[in-house]
């Protein structure tokens, strides 16, 4: 643990020497390119005004974000130029001309780009926002203005705006006192909230929505029905947002990430939450395709990137740049300060960044040394705050996993020791003269081999899932002939149980080993032959999902509860603590059944209230 402090000198050392290199670098480049900047660079500087600009960049950008080309934009071109006295011109990235508010003809009008500075002042991409120039651009870098086919109709307007008019009214009714309930019942009505200063404001697409400046709709429940109403996607937007759904899956389907589902203010949510646990800490896949998809869908109905040239005709070209003796020394006085300050800023920064490695250091130390509770404090959300959650995962699950050892060591342990005692009982007996060694206590020992068999033949799977080394024969398997088979190998058990067991399986191939399947669907059905009474009924059915297979196994048992449901799969666990191995099973079963499916690329779950049975689903990709 000593070497802690000699990392962060050594750390903090190496950041202020780079830091110092970089801002000395950073100073003399900028002097030199300075000094060797040239009087057509500086003239284009000085010309250009920041507001003017950005001006110019908005006006053209709307444009683009709502016309499919540039067929109409010289209009606003000429206008654009007269009000700011600038010359504006439009290029395509190879420098054709689109538009120019100087013709061919005009000083500086020539054609073909002729007289436009080498470098363009802006692209104006309304899929690809410049930041520089719109500071409050979305992250997705998307002009808002570009909506494509979210546009409505205007009878989807017309629809929406009528209930938008008929919630400001019940938002600036005066609030009126509800009538008194009855003792001992729920008041009548929702909370009213008058909000006098509702508008309606039409979105870019056309839709209405409802701004309260200074006002919080959610202390209005009242008229919540209406704002429901006014919130839910037009059938225009809905088809829109389906296209988008199906880009977005797309793309991350490709990076292994569960499905979303798009929502119109470019939020999302997992299609499937329980299968989304997987992919924890992959938010930033997911926005990433999110916003590539909303470019792919939008790229047909905004006009193309167009370089945009801003000038100023008949400006006075500046003789140079005078380097002088003053400006020598406030050139060395400003190195000396941003170096002064880079210093200062790397110096905290740095301390700040060594201070949870260090931590995080001690932390793994202990661990080493035994310590299953070391865990270090978490703040922030930056690449060490993810750092230092990484690791307290991984020490919660290392101790899991040890816990979990422990509890299998021991569950085997007892699992093995039964048939062994009473193999070893009865010999002895045997030995001893106590009981005869006859044809019946030969068949009870067989028994008690055949259980032992039973548990490491589960075991032996289990060791082969993990490890890898599960050996498979996939091949196309028709479930219709399967399921049936299945069904039959335990009818006579279901008899004896006086349980029902039907089987609707409909014609559907899957690609998997027949074996290991039927040996998983098998499981499954002796389980639940087992946990349902009699007089109850087991069900094996099949079905077709877009990307999967599922087969299900249902029974009327007594169910799990949400505590049950997250133990099931796990090894030697039962439902019924009070169930010997003899009528509660090895406790393997459903691990052996999760590992089989998972083998298959697919997964297995569990549906389950208390006293409404229980349903096994299995999912194989298709």
């Amino acid at each position: 643990m000593k070497r802690g402090p000699t990392m962060a000198k050594s750390l903090l050392v190496k950041l202020l020497a780079v830091s110092a290199v970089v801002s000395v670098l950073s100073v003399a480049a900028t002097a030199w390119l300075a000094v060797r900047t040239t009087t057509r660079a500086i003239q284009r500087e000085q010309s250009q005004a920041l507001t003017d600009d950005a001006r110019i960049y908005d006006a053209l950008l709307g444009y683009a974000a709502t016309h499919h080309d540039w067929s109409g934009a010289a209009p606003l071109v000429g206008r654009l130029a007269r009000q700011t006295g600038h010359r504006i011109a439009l290029t395509d990235r190879a420098r054709a001309p689109i538009a120019d508010s100087q013709p061919a003809g005009e000083p500086g009008g020539e054609s073909g780009g002729g007289g436009l500075p080498d470098r363009a002042s802006a692209t104006v991409d309304p899929l690809g926002v410049d930041t520089d120039l719109t500071p409050a651009a979305s992250d997705d870098r998307i002009d808002p203005r570009a909506v494509g086919p979210f546009r409505l109709t205007e009878a989807e307007r017309t629809r929406l705006h009528g209930i938008a008019t008929r919630v400001v009214a019940c938002l600036r009714e005066p609030p009126t006192a509800p009538a008194p309930a009855p003792v001992g019942a729920e008041p009548v009505g929702g909370q009213r909230a008058e909000i006098r200063n509702a508008e309606i404001v039409d979105e870019p697409n056309g839709r209405p929505s409802i701004k309260t400046p200074g006002s919080d709709l959610a202390t209005d429940t009242a008229c919540a029905g209406p704002r429901a109403n006014l919130d839910a996607p037009a059938a225009t937007e809905q088809r829109a947002l389906d296209q988008l759904d199906r880009l977005v899956n797309g793309c991350l389907r490709r990076s292994g990430i569960p499905a979303v589902r798009v929502g119109l203010e470019q939020t999302w949510t997992w299609a499937d939450p329980a299968s989304a646990r997987s992919a924890q800490g992959r938010s930033g896949t997911v926005a990433d395709c999110l916003a590539a998809s909303r470019r792919e869908q939008l790229a047909a109905y905004v006009a193309p990137p167009a370089l945009l040239y801003v000038t100023t005709p008949g400006a006075p070209a500046p003789s140079g740049f005078d380097l002088s003796v003053a400006n020598r020394g406030r050139i060395i006085a400003v190195t000396a300060l941003v170096l002064l300050v880079a210093v200062v800023v790397t110096t905290l920064v740095g301390m700040r960044l060594v201070r949870p490695l260090r931590a995080l250091t001690a932390a793994a130390g202990r661990m080493r040394d035994g310590d299953d509770a070391a865990r270090v404090a978490v703040t922030g959300r930056d690449e060490i705050a993810r750092l230092g959650t990484a690791f307290n995962d991984m020490a919660g699950r290392r101790r899991q996993v040890e816990e979990l050892r422990r509890a299998m060591v021991g569950d085997i342990a007892h699992e093995m020791r039964t048939p062994v005692t009473n193999i070893r009982g009865w010999l002895e007996a045997a030995e001893d003269g106590v009981v005869p060694l006859d044809r019946e206590l030969m068949s009870s020992l067989l028994e008690e081999a055949l259980l032992l068999q039973h548990v490491i033949d589960d075991l032996q799977d289990l060791s082969a899932a993990d490890a890898g080394e599960l050996r498979l024969h996939p091949q196309p398997v028709d479930l219709a002939d399967l399921l049936p088979a299945v069904a039959d190998a335990f009818a006579a058990s279901a008899d004896r149980a006086g349980v029902t067991l039907a089987v609707h399986a409909p014609s559907a191939l899957v690609t998997a080993d027949p074996i290991r399947l039927r040996q998983a669907v098998g499981n499954l059905v002796t389980n639940a032959i087992r946990h349902t009474p009699a007089g109850g009924s087991v069900t094996v059915s099949s079905r077709t999902e877009p990307e999967a297979q599922v087969i299900d196994v249902a029974d009327t048992g007594p169910g799990l509860s949400a505590a049950e449901r997250a133990l099931v799969f796990e090894r030697f666990w039962r439902a019924e603590k009070s169930r010997s191995r003899q009528t509660g099973g090895s406790g393997l079963g459903l691990s052996i059944v999760r590992k089989l499916v998972e083998a298959h690329g697919g997964t297995a779950s569990v549906a389950s209230e208390p006293g409404e049975g229980a349903t096994f689903t299995l999912r194989l990709p298709r």
